[in-house]
């Protein structure tokens, strides 16, 4: 059978799997393929580091030139984070004559004009299905599965750190901290969690699948973001006595030639699919102007879904079938964005409100009568009998349709009020 050479740069947790798949499982990869991937090298920092996955003889380096200069690996599984020296890396890798597979998002987010240009060029492809929703087959159903729609929204739960952390707030009443805690023990959320619970991770994922689905060209750090990492434990029993769990969500909404973007925890109605994602899982919600309403559920991380990607990848792209993709979607190139980002504040939907105030008579026509001023309009109200340790007492709005900018101004107003302490707390509703 014939026999394609590849290698893989960086051989952590994910790395190891993809090595696990092509060794261990060397004849289902060869009855996709039509040929044998054969691991010739793998690239590693520390030679004598233990690892899960065995290795034969010969495979293991320290110098990545062993890759980059062997003419015979054509296939490169690319599996280091960060943006230098892998932006560096990747471009010596494609001008050696190779294809590239990835899973580094902020990669693509940063440098994907660039690296995509220079691969044109060079007549040379990079596949990226695991950057986003581990192994999650999102990238391609959205390029290629649903090429004959129109893709109306898109919207979803693209990490799941933050998600397994919602999800013990929700389930079990745990704090913040102790489910970061507890998160960063079973090993889904990093020492320095701040990329994902800030809203980071979701906005750089939703650049590059705005970027598909919609032609839009936009940097990730220009998306409004709101993380979790100053969620109150209170919001969360809130949202439960209405009906909803708080999810952080990443949007995309198409109208007309404008796109809306954003990263925000949100209030998701009960019983909806993105509502019931638990855990550590990622889920995504497509709309379509012909097929309609899609999911697609899984694991968005860890070792063997992210490997499963990978691998899928390389296969592609060993049979031929990335390189045609790759040419025909002209990915990040230099053709005008189809759409432009919308101006958020023009943004429709509805708000929950949290305001914290003094309990005397008169504070909710106060309150009613800011958002009045912005033509807002209130569908319920929850007031709870207890007062908070300062003695307010916590005043639960929930909003009929208006726009962000007009419930950003008016919590702005209402904090001022005297009767008010504190900042009012401001969330997407969904149902």
């Amino acid at each position: 059978m014939e026999k394609t050479k590849v290698a893989i740069i960086g051989l952590g947790n994910v790395g190891q799997g993809v090595a696990k798949l092509l060794l261990d499982h060397g004849d289902r990869t060869a009855r996709h393929a039509g040929r044998t991937l054969w691991l010739e090298k793998a690239v590693v920092r520390d030679l004598k580091k233990a690892r899960d996955c065995e290795l034969p003889a010969g495979i293991l380096t320290g110098s990545v030139d062993d890759v980059i200069n062997n003419r015979e690996i054509k296939v490169v599984a690319q599996l280091i984070g960060g943006l230098e020296p892998e932006r560096t890396i990747m471009l010596q890798l494609l001008e050696s004559g190779k294809d590239v597979v990835t899973a580094n998002k902020a990669l693509l987010a940063e440098h994907g004009p660039e690296l995509f240009d220079r691969a044109r060029e060079l007549g040379r492809s990079i596949a990226f299905e695991a950057s986003v929703a581990g192994g999650i087959p999102i990238i391609a159903n959205i390029s290629q599965c649903l090429s004959a729609n129109q893709i109306i929204s898109l919207d979803g739960i693209l990490n799941g750190t933050t998600n397994f952390i919602l999800s013990k707030m929700h389930e079990e009443g745990t704090a913040y901290a102790d489910a970061l805690k507890e998160a960063q023990r079973l090993g889904y959320a990093e020492a320095d969690p701040t990329f994902d619970v800030d809203g980071s991770d979701a906005a750089q994922k939703l650049a590059i699948l705005a970027h598909l689905a919609f032609g839009a060209r936009v940097d990730w750090k220009d998306i409004p973001r709101m993380g979790i990492d100053r969620l109150d434990k209170s919001d969360v029993r809130f949202a439960k006595e209405i009906g909803y769990r708080i999810k952080l969500l990443a949007v995309a909404e198409l109208d007309g030639d404008t796109l809306e973007l954003h990263v925000s925890p949100t209030l998701v109605k009960r019983g909806r699919p993105l509502s019931d994602v638990s855990g550590p899982f990622n889920a995504i919600r497509v709309v379509g102007d012909a097929v309609g309403e899609l999911m697609f559920y899984g694991r968005g991380a860890g070792q063997m879904p992210t490997a499963s990607a990978i691998v899928a990848d390389m296969i592609d792209t060993a049979v031929g079938r990335t390189a045609i993709t790759f040419r025909t979607l002209e990915l990040w190139s230099n053709r005008k964005a189809r759409v432009a980002p919308r101006e958020h504040a023009k943004a429709d939907g509805r708000f929950y409100m949290r305001v914290n105030a003094e309990d005397h008579p008169g504070v909710l026509a106060q309150v009613a009568s800011v958002l009045g001023q912005y033509h807002i309009s209130i569908s319920s109200v929850l007031q709870q009998e207890a007062a908070n340790e300062d003695g307010t007492v916590p005043l639960v709005i929930m909003t009929h349709e208006t726009t962000e900018g007009a419930t950003r101004k008016a919590c702005a107003e209402i904090n001022q009020l005297k009767s008010v302490r504190g900042k009012t707390v401001r969330m997407w509703v969904r149902d």
